[in-house]
Formats: C-alpha cells, sequence, structure tokens
C-alpha cells in the first residue's frame, strides 16, 4: 500500500517526538519481551529475532516492535548492532530520514544505535533471527570468538574525598613543595565505568595510582576507602591495574605470557589445568586466539600488534578475576576502532559487576558516551564530576557553550586547558574580568586560560561540590561482613615458595634464551676460540718458554669470561625492574624467589657457550689431555662466570645508570685483574 503525500507529511512531522519517546519505548518493549510468554513459532507478531548478549548473557529471541503502538506504516528501518547488546527490532514506523539517537537502558544495561533509512531488498536476509553462530567477529585477530563472560566477584564501592597530593622538588639551596592534586572527591560502584579525564599534566595518572594503591607516601591526604574501609594489603589479589606502558617480555608468546600469569596469580585452591584453562578462556574473551602462538615483540624483535599487546596488558589483570580494574590509557597510540572495541571490553567487565576507572587522554565521541562518569581534571583541581551523559549540561548551565559542532570531549578539554575560542563567554566570566580589568585578564578579547580556571573550579564547587559530598557520606548497600573482607592484612600468594620459584625458572629460560644463543653472540665466542687456537696451536708444554706461553692463554680465557659475563649482567636488572616493579605490586610472587630463579636460571645457559669455548680452544692448543685436567679448567670458568655475573647484576641493580655501571665495572674488572698475579714475575736467586 503507498502512502499518500499527507501522510509522508504528517510522518515527518511526528519524526521528533517519535525520536524522543523511543528510548522509553525500547526499555519498557525489551523488559516485556522477558516477562511475556513467546510464540509458537518463536518470534514475535511481525518482529523479527534478536540475539542479545550483555552482562547476564541471556539470549533473547523474541522482541515487539517498539513502534508498533504509534503508528500503522510498515516502512522497516536497518538498525546497526552495537556490540555491548546485539538486537534486531523491526521499526514500522520509522520513515527514510529519520535517525534515533542513541538509547540505553540502565536496569538491563542495553546499547542500541539506529540509523533511520530504507532496508534494501538485497539486506532482508538481515532481519531472520540469528542462530548461535551469529557471533561477532573480531576484524582485528581475524576469527570469531564468544562474547565476553565474567565470574562473580566481590563487589567493591571506590570512594575518594578531598584527595591532595604534593611531590618535594629538592633544588641545589632549597626545597619546593609543588601541589599534583587539589582536593579531589569522587565515587565509582560496581558496574560502573569511570573515566579520569583532563590535558597533559593534570593528575590524572597520580589520581589514578593513588587511588590503585600505588602511591601511599606521607604527602597523600584526604581519604580513599574501598566498601568504606581503608586500603589493605589483601586487596592487592583484588585489583588489576594495567599500566600506560606495555610491559611484557618481547620473547615470550601470548599464550605463554598469560599461563604464566596465571600459574603465580590465581588461587592456590586450583589445579595447574585449571589455571592453564583460564588463560585459555582469557584468550577466547580477549579475542587472541589467532596470535596466541606469536611472540609479544618489541623495539627490535617484531611480535604481534599494537592492539593485541594492549588487549594481552588487560588480560594479564583481568585473569584473576579482579573486583575493581584500574587502566591508565588503555587506548593510547591505537586507532579509533581498535580503541572503541578496547573500551568495550571494558563495558563488558563493568557489566558483569567489577569497577571500573580508566584515564583517557582525549576519546572520540563514541568513546566519551560509554562511560558512565566522569570526572574532569585541570591543573590538578577538579572541573566536574557526575554523569557522563550530564556534563554538557552541567558547562551550558554556567554558559559555557561550544559555538560549533564539537566532540564533547574535545569541548571539555579546551575549557580544561583555559581555552575558550569557538566557546560562549558566560556573563559572570566577562564581568569578573571587566572588573578587575583589563589586559592582564584578556588576551586576544578571550580571558586568560587562568582566568577560566579559576572560573570553572569555583563553579563546580559552589554548584555541585557539595551536593556530591553529602552523597559520598551514605553508607553503602553491603553487609558487615561483606565490607570486612577487605580489612584482611593477610596477603594471598597465588602459589608456594618452591612453585613461584619452578615456575620463575623456567620463565627465565624461555625468555633468555634468545639472547644467549643468538647469531651474534655464537658467532663471537666461537671466532674468538678459533682465533686463540690458532695462535697457540699446539702449543709446546714440555719447555719453560712454552708453559709461559700458555699462561698467557690462559690469562686471556680468564680475563674474557670474566669480562663477557659482567657486562650482560649489568644491562639485566635495568632492562627487567620495570617488570619487577610491576609484578612485586601486584604481589605475583616473592622477592627472594625471583632472585634465585633469576640468578640460577642464567646457570644453564651460561655453561653451553664456555663448553663450546672450551673444546675448540682446548684441543687447538694442545693443552694438558688429561680428563682431569679438562674438567678442573671447565669448573675454574664456570666459578669465573658465576662470581663475573653475580658482580656484574650487584653494579647493575645499585647504580641504576648504565654509564656509571659500565664505567665502575670496568674499573673493577681492571683491579681484579692487575691484582690476579699474571704480571708479577717471580724472581729467582
Amino acid at each position: 500500500m503507498q502512502n499518500s503525500p499527507q501522510d509522508y507529511c504528517s510522518m515527518e512531522r511526528a519524526n521528533t517526538s517519535l525520536a524522543r519517546t523511543k528510548s522509553e519505548q525500547l526499555a519498557e518493549t525489551v523488559e516485556a519481551a522477558f516477562k511475556s510468554p513467546m510464540n509458537s513459532d518463536g518470534a514475535s507478531e511481525g518482529g523479527s529475532g534478536g540475539t542479545l548478549s550483555g552482562k547476564s548473557s541471556k539470549r533473547l529471541t523474541t522482541a515487539a516492535s517498539p513502534g508498533r503502538a504509534t503508528s500503522g506504516g510498515n516502512k522497516s528501518t536497518h538498525i546497526r548492532k552495537s556490540r555491548s547488546a546485539q538486537m534486531k527490532f523491526e521499526l514500522d514506523d520509522v520513515n527514510s530520514g529519520a535517525a534515533l539517537s542513541r538509547a540505553s537502558s540502565a536496569s538491563l544495561g542495553f546499547s542500541f544505535s539506529f540509523t533511520g533509512f530504507n532496508m534494501p531488498p538485497d539486506e532482508i536476509a538481515d532481519s531472520m533471527p540469528f542462530s548461535d553462530d551469529d557471533i561477532p567477529e573480531d576484524l582485528e585477530a581475524g576469527m570469531r570468538k564468544q562474547k565476553f563472560q565474567t565470574d562473580p566477584s566481590l563487589p567493591i564501592y571506590l570512594k575518594f574525598r578531598d584527595v591532595t597530593y604534593k611531590v618535594i622538588i629538592k633544588g641545589m639551596t632549597s626545597t619546593e613543595e609543588k601541589d599534583i592534586l587539589n582536593g579531589i572527591s569522587g565515587s565509582v560502584d560496581p558496574g560502573e565505568v569511570l573515566a579520569l579525564m583532563g590535558p597533559s599534566g593534570s593528575g590524572k595518572t597520580t589520581l589514578l595510582n593513588l587511588l590503585g594503591g600505588r602511591l601511599n607516601q606521607p604527602p597523600v591526604g584526604g581519604s580513599i576507602t574501598y566498601n568504606d574501609r581503608p586500603y589493605s594489603k589483601f586487596l592487592k589479589s583484588r585489583i588489576g591495574f594495567v599500566t600506560q606502558d606495555d610491559i611484557l617480555f618481547p620473547h615470550l608468546t601470548v599464550k605463554e605470557t598469560l599461563t604464566y600469569a596465571a600459574l603465580l596469580r590465581l588461587p592456590k585452591t586450583l589445579t595447574k589445568q585449571q589455571k592453564q584453562r583460564r588463560a585459555m578462556d582469557v584468550i577466547y574473551e580477549l579475542g587472541l586466539e589467532r596470535c596466541q602462538d606469536t611472540v609479544i615483540g618489541g623495539s627490535f624483535v617484531r611480535g604481534v600488534s599494537g592492539g593485541e599487546r594492549k588487549r594481552v596488558c588487560i588480560g594479564n589483570e583481568i585473569i584473576i578475576n579482579p573486583s575493581i580494574l584500574f587502566l591508565d590509557e588503555p587506548t593510547s597510540g591505537l586507532d579509533s576502532t581498535t580503541a572503541l572495541k578496547t573500551v568495550q571490553l571494558l563495558q563488558d567487565m563493568a557489566e558483569g559487576g567489577k569497577t571500573v576507572v580508566t584515564t583517557i587522554h582525549q576519546p572520540s565521541s563514541r568513546l566519551f558516551h560509554k562511560f558512565d562518569k566522569l570526572i574532569l581534571l585541570g591543573k590538578g583541581s577538579l572541573l566536574y564530576f557526575g554523569k557522563s551523559s550530564a556534563a554538557m549540561p552541567y558547562f551550558s548551565s554556567i554558559g559555557c557553550n561550544p559555538l560549533i559542532a564539537m566532540n564533547p570531549a574535545e569541548f571539555l578539554l579546551d575549557l580544561a586547558n583555559g581555552n575558550v575560542n569557538d566557546v560562549s563567554v558566560p556573563s559572570e566570566l566577562e564581568d569578573k574580568v571587566q572588573i578587575g580589568n583589563s589586559d592582564a585578564g584578556k588576551r586576544n578579547g578571550k580571558p586568560s586560560p587562568a582566568v577560566v580556571h579559576e572560573y570553572l573550579v569555583e563553579a563546580y564547587e559552589t554548584r555541585v561540590a557539595v551536593k556530591e559530598k553529602k552523597k559520598l557520606m551514605v553508607p553503602i548497600p553491603l553487609d558487615e561482613e561483606v565490607k570486612a573482607k577487605v580489612s584482611s592484612l593477610k596477603r594471598q600468594w597465588g602459589a608456594s615458595w618452591w612453585q613461584q620459584y619452578t615456575i620463575l625458572f623456567r620463565r627465565g629460560i624461555k625468555e633468555r634464551r634468545h639472547d644467549y644463543f643468538s647469531w651474534l653472540r655464537i658467532t663471537q665466542v666461537l671466532s674468538t676460540a678459533i682465533i686463540l687456537g690458532l695462535l697457540w696451536w699446539n702449543s709446546d708444554t714440555d719447555s719453560l718458554k712454552g708453559l709461559q706461553d700458555q699462561a698467557g692463554l690462559l690469562f686471556f680465557i680468564a680475563v674474557f669470561w670474566g669480562f663477557f659475563p659482567v657486562f650482560t649482567a649489568i644491562f639485566t636488572f635495568p632492562q627487567e625492574r620495570a617488570m619487577l616493579s610491576k609484578e612485586r605490586a601486584a604481589d605475583m610472587y616473592r622477592l627472594s624467589a625471583y632472585f634465585l630463579a633469576r640468578t640460577t636460571s642464567d646457570l644453564p645457559l651460561d655453561l653451553i657457550l664456555p663448553v663450546l669455548f672450551l673444546l675448540v680452544v682446548y684441543f687447538m692448543a694442545g693443552l694438558r689431555m688429561s680428563a682431569a685436567s679438562f674438567f678442573l679448567t671447565m669448573l675454574t670458568v664456570f666459578l669465573s662466570i658465576v662470581a663475573a655475573q653475580g658482580l656484574g647484576l650487584a653494579i647493575g641493580a645499585t647504580l641504576m645508570d648504565l654509564k656509571r655501571a659500565t664505567t665502575l665495572a670496568s674499573v673493577t674488572v681492571m683491579t681484579f685483574m692487575l691484582a690476579g698475579g699474571y704480571f708479577v714475575k717471580i724472581r729467582t736467586t
């Protein structure tokens, strides 16, 4: 049946009201679909089936058309599927050109995106009910993966009030205190994603480290509570913290990285097979199955892509099923599509009952609307805290409106920087500038950044801060027994000391074997051995002169295997310091287990190249041909390597500066050479 021009006009006039009411109708329809019985054919009247993937992981097979109660049109609309809730509806009332804005239901955790164009005939098949095989495809991984599933965890309500932090800058003659954070207050509940946004240097990372328990020095002020309890060591096993830098071992594969993390961090009550199965589950949940056998890579090693590396870092933390997850700029360096998938992953985890806090530098408009709460920082001060959807109305209420269409995040960052270009200046700010005069308060006809910053801080303190602080005083809806669980002072190790040692031993061998057996190092050792063998070819062992020549050879062997391990070990600890700090902050293992495993895992690797070296030199030079002499020589070289390696580790760990460490090691080894006795001639009378 063809619609008349009058019908089209009336439908055009109804589009505005339809866009306003479609969100509420959609939420009511979906909720009714869960409660109402299904038809025998598995589909509702006139509506297409859908698949729902969300925090409850329930599958919805029937949904009524949300616009059927308003008019009787039969135009179909193509509806985009969002990742958090993939559902297809047949909208009979939406005409060509109409657009429905994003609607969300807080009670159901759904997120829909609509575009109002007519469905072409060749896409009618898309309106058929989904099957179990219609799982979203991971474009970057190139494989189909299951929807992210989350296990129940201890709910943690995070509150922070009047948080301050200062750093002491020591100069040549005086010390100065610099304020990093000035009275930051806020909260985030399970099921929510809190975004910390602000320009560079505004204190985002510092605030995130404070909330995650990574900074607890005396300059910290205010209160930070988890379920109305202060921070305790027990929370280390409940908190996941993803740093901005991707700190991973470059020579381990994705599967090995997550497996070792599972073996070290998961509780002792799980068996080894269960821990390995959990690692594989995380790989499939993050869409890393295609690259699970690919090395991570680094500056000089080719490996996985940036998005895959970031997901591995997230997998290292979510493998323990944390109650609260902190992330420091997880979208840095990623393209818009990969960044959207990363934030969608965080939203899926939050919908499973977890608390997510992340810093974000400059998100796209799509990312901005996925955050539940927002904290806007500027020069360490709080400019806004509340729902992200209410940020633009708030700044509009204080007279700051964008004069051109722009990304909300871009608009907020401009305000945080004090940039009011393309922004309407409120009359109160204009009056303040004119009263205070002048040229100091204005720049190019606009208020200066300092004046804008002061106005925004004052506006938040007078309009919002008092009300938000009162909300923080309300007790959280948990029993006292649940609250008391976060107050335990006992650490929870995921493995015994011996298990930690064996796991770290195996991981150390797998990681460093690539460095020890690189072609460069093998060529260096063998070429040196061949040169020495040719210079001392079949030296005479019967005469005194021949013995003196062999003494020079033995001296060079001792020097070579004294210098070589020292300068190799010097670079070890500075390079692994970031990894050690990260894993120790999460209580993955004891420091004693790491040190012993780090030392002993090098011994088998240190022994192979010296054996090859001596097999070439010993027989080419014609040294004493007896098994006892050969093995005593081998033992002497091996002990020299152990001593040199210990010296190198000590110097590198003490100075933590490669230039100074190299200088000190050279002087130390040279002193040992001079005092070794090879240059002292024995005088006979």
